[in-house]
């Protein structure tokens, strides 16, 4: 199956909406717990947003992409969602080794 690069572009710009709406929603998974899990987390998601801006000549800020990402200031999320990491999950994040 050929989709031409417009298209692709389109479609995978619905799967980043698609995820960033389904974090948004999901404000009980913490982003230690998606490290742990995957590798990767919400600031990670606003850090590349920033990165593919930087390289198109974009201005956007590093808070103004972990607004896209988080849909309000990152630090209204953090003090409204964010809880403490456990000792578990710091353990967890330790020996996943991650370099977060």
């Amino acid at each position: 199956m050929a989709i031409d690069d417009k298209t692709r572009t389109e479609l995978e710009a619905a799967v980043f909406r698609r995820l960033v709406a389904h974090l948004r929603e999901r404000t009980d998974v913490q982003n230690i717990d998606l490290m742990n899990l995957a590798g990767f987390c919400r600031n990670c998601l606003s850090n590349w947003l920033k990165d593919a801006a930087d390289e198109k000549s974009v201005a956007l800020t590093k808070d103004d992409s972990r607004e896209a990402v988080y849909g309000m200031p990152y630090e209204t999320w953090k003090a409204t969602y964010q809880s403490e990491a456990t000792p578990d999950q710091q353990a967890a994040f330790k020996k996943s080794n991650t370099g977060h």
